[in-house]
């Protein structure tokens, strides 16, 4: 038999000590015993465990390093997008207070639609801040998905109408499930949004409801505003995400922000118990959310 002689290796993450790796240094012949077959065995399970902890670590401090990163770009962009209508407000209101606006009615209405901006960047940003500490409270009630849908459609119907787009309603018209209706308009609301934001003029935009094979009820929002990268669809519903490229050329519609609409959308529907996904189909995106009838909790 042999005697194995081990050394024990320090393992560090960041500089931080996590314990030791035992390894072989040496073999002697010797005559070894059930025990010491046995604790060679414990130490070599023991090694597996500590590299795994030490790779679970390095991963976590990664991941925290890109929550970092994103945090500092949204702060960058929203202080960019911030800036934008607070400069126009200024400087339409320096020129009304000069009498050198050349038509005040036009002016105040731009003013009025800046604001309108702002408070929903606020708006966005309460709403994120609420999701990411978990303290988005729903408050549960039978929700009508048609009706709900409807009003969103109704809402946003002149947006779409001043790019020509055709918006409309399609599937089942009974489907009702357990949902905090205001969230839930909220997250529809702004995938619908996205869609006008993206899609060419002319284009169409399609709001759907069916059910899926295991029960749960499935809105989609389907347009034509041109693929999404493969190598960003795993990245979309990120809080402060930017597509490496544009979907569609402008067509005049407002730029996406700072990226925090899918963000909302995606801790909405989780907080709900669902799913929210994106594929590429024919010219354009399908965004999906999968809800289930009586979410948990």
């Amino acid at each position: 038999m042999s005697l194995d002689v081990w050394v024990v290796l320090g393992v560090t993450v960041g500089g931080v000590l996590l314990g030791g790796l035992l390894a072989l240094l040496a073999t002697r012949r010797r005559r070894s015993t059930p025990v010491q077959r046995h604790t060679s065995t414990e130490f070599a399970t023991l090694a597996g465990e500590l590299a795994a902890t030490a790779d679970r670590l390095t991963e976590s401090r990664e991941r925290e390093e890109r929550i970092e990163t994103a945090r500092r770009e949204i702060v960058a962009w929203i202080s960019h997008d911030l800036r934008t209508p607070l400069a126009g407000i200024r400087a339409m209101a320096e020129a009304l207070e000069d009498g050198m606006a050349p038509d005040p009615e036009r002016y105040y209405v731009q003013i009025r639609g800046q604001v309108d901006r702002l408070s929903g960047m606020v708006d966005d940003l309460f709403e994120l801040s609420k999701i990411h500490a978990g303290a988005l409270q729903l408050n549960f009630e039978r929700v009508a998905l048609y009706d709900l849908i409807s009003d969103t459609i109704a809402d946003l119907a002149p947006v779409a109408l001043a790019k020509s787009l055709d918006l409309r309603f399609e599937g089942e018209r009974g489907l009702t499930l357990q949902a905090d209706a205001r969230e839930l308009a909220r997250a529809v609301g702004n995938l619908v949004m996205n869609a006008i934001q993206h899609s060419p003029a002319g284009s169409a935009i399609v709001v759907s409801v069916t059910r899926h094979a295991d029960g749960r009820a499935v809105i989609a929002v389907v347009d034509a505003a041109g693929g999404i990268p493969e190598q960003d669809l795993g990245r979309v519903f990120e809080a402060g995400w930017r597509a490496s490229e544009p979907r569609t050329a402008s067509g005049g519609g407002q730029s996406g922000g700072a990226g925090l609409g899918l963000a909302i959308v995606d801790g909405i529907v989780r907080a709900h118990g669902g799913q929210v996904t994106v594929t590429n189909v024919g010219d354009g995106c399908r965004f999906e959310l999968l809800l289930p009838q009586h979410p948990a909790g």
